[in-house]
């Protein structure tokens, strides 16, 4: 850890040079240890660097990274990325009010993802109580049943589609044009047997296709269009998905205008992780930190058998 932290001051004596000219920054969270441990971490898209990184999460955390900058960096902060984080978009309008707060695509589509598994699990809910009330309406007896028993074709019919539901999460939550046969076979299974649930598979894949647009006029047009077959969609997780994309409306249209996203900072965060599986953990906060400085930067650490302008 001493050799780590070394190494850090004597290559970079000063690191807050890397908080000078940031144009576009990432914000996320990200865990370093079990029982809810987290470090917020900022990285400059532009040079895919972490610029930033301290223990904790939320708006206290964040706002001692706003409260170091000069009113000249601040001004030079045209687009920040996150999640739907609402500490995160607070410190955005406070500090930098005039720029751009984007919200990262896969976020959204993981919250209608979310949306749609809450309709799936409550519509398999439904079917797994009737093939329970089926079965005792139609019980068994003693001994093995006949195949041509009255009872028995019912109750495997009922079973069946308490299975198919409950297998169905994979091929609803993938794209249609990556379905392999039998998933598409199940998804049309479901279209025909469960047409609340198909609704649900389709809301979420209209948003998901509007969030690829690259024209923001009919990005906004199709979101429009998507709030309100979503509002009357009469599914209580698709109203609630409502409500959170009408609040996250602009800054949705803002990734479309901009083609941002935290693709660059989730990559970092994997990074992260890298660092303290190889290290076996960290015990000391600073060192991991300094790690991470380190490693996710553009530092050239020079080597006793290496010029420092090789590959």
């Amino acid at each position: 850890g001493r050799c780590v932290n070394r190494a850090l001051h004597d290559l970079e004596p000063e690191r807050s040079r890397r908080l000078d000219g940031l144009v576009n920054i990432g914000i996320d969270e990200t865990s370093y240890k079990k029982g809810h441990k987290y470090i917020t971490v900022i990285v400059n898209h532009d040079t895919n660097t972490v610029v930033w990184a301290s223990e904790g999460h939320g708006k206290s955390v964040l706002e001692k990274f706003y409260k170091q900058l000069t009113p000249e960096q601040l001004s030079s902060i045209k687009v920040v990325t996150g999640d739907g984080a609402k500490w995160i978009t607070e410190c955005v309008n406070e500090y930098t009010p005039g720029c751009a707060r984007c919200v990262d695509p896969f976020h959204v589509v993981e919250w209608a993802m979310t949306a749609l598994d809450e309709v799936r699990k409550d519509i398999w809910h439904d079917a797994y109580s009737e093939y329970k009330q089926v079965k005792k309406d139609n019980p068994r007896g003693k001994g093995r049943p006949k195949k041509d028993a009255p009872g028995l074709a019912i109750v495997k019919a009922a079973k069946a589609k308490a299975d198919e539901i409950k297998g169905s999460a994979y091929a609803l939550g993938k794209a249609p044009e990556h379905l392999s046969e039998k998933q598409q076979l199940r998804v049309n299974l479901i279209a025909s047997q469960n047409p609340r649930l198909y609704r649900a598979y389709l809301l979420k894949e209209q948003l998901r296709l509007l969030l690829k647009l690259t024209n923001v006029d009919e990005a906004e047009d199709e979101l429009k269009r998507w709030l309100w077959k979503a509002s009357h969609s009469r599914i209580p997780a698709f109203k609630e998905l409502y409500q959170k994309i009408r609040r996250h409306k602009t800054h949705i249209l803002s990734t479309i205008r901009y083609g941002m996203s935290n693709a660059r900072i989730e990559a970092t965060n994997n990074k992260i992780k890298l660092i303290i599986r190889k290290a076996y953990g960290f015990r000391n906060i600073q060192n991991m930190l300094d790690m991470v400085y380190l490693v996710c930067s553009d530092i050239r650490i020079p080597l006793p058998n290496r010029k420092l302008n090789a590959a």
